[in-house]
């Protein structure tokens, strides 16, 4: 698929959605509608997270694999990406790592026409193998990529160990120590 001046993929007529690359200025759009999509209550035991720096270093690091969804000027869906080239391989592995749609455009089929860009820039690209990951509870992601073709999952352990109580933990006990060594040097 050739890619106009304008940047756009594919625009279907009727809907005013179009899917283009991500440019500079859709940063910070993309970076809030992942924020209302990758909650914690919606996947509380998310392994990565959704932060600024992983959606810069996508857009600075692999920009033609970054893709937005726009109904005018606002963003709706994004797909973000990158290639993976293993030294002394010939093969190079498309990695899908976020895709999201704004939850009142969802069940109309824009993630698919995401995923499938993403495919073809992937193709345009020479990559030979697509690679995702969600959770393995996530039945709606699951039912997705299985859909667009994606077979073959392999189940991965992701452990989690909260900090908080050993933070907790050394405060009291910095605390402690604080107020003995000022007992120390005001009463000996």
């Amino acid at each position: 698929m050739t890619i106009c001046n304008e940047k756009k993929y594919h625009e279907r007529k009727n809907t005013g959605i179009t899917i283009r690359l991500m440019e500079l200025q859709d940063l910070h759009s993309v970076f809030l509608l992942g924020e209302k999509l990758f909650t914690s209550e919606f996947t509380p035991n998310l392994y990565r997270t959704w932060d600024e720096q992983e959606l810069v270093s996508l857009y600075l690091g692999d920009e033609e694999t970054c893709l937005v969804a726009a109904k005018g000027k606002r963003i709706i869906g994004f797909a973000l990406g990158t290639i993976v080239y293993k030294t002394h391989s010939a093969w190079s592995y498309g990695y899908l790592v976020w895709l999201g749609v704004e939850r009142a455009y969802q069940r109309e089929g824009l993630a698919t026409r995401l995923f499938n860009q993403f495919r073809n820039v992937m193709l345009e690209e020479g990559v030979r193998m697509l690679l995702v990951d969600t959770q393995a509870d996530n039945e709606p992601a699951l039912k997705f990529f299985r859909k667009v073709g994606f077979g073959n999952p392999e189940e991965h352990v992701y452990m989690t160990l909260n900090l908080t109580e050993k933070q907790k933990q050394r405060k009291v006990k910095a605390k402690l120590s604080h107020k003995a060594k000022s007992y120390i040097k005001h009463n000996v």
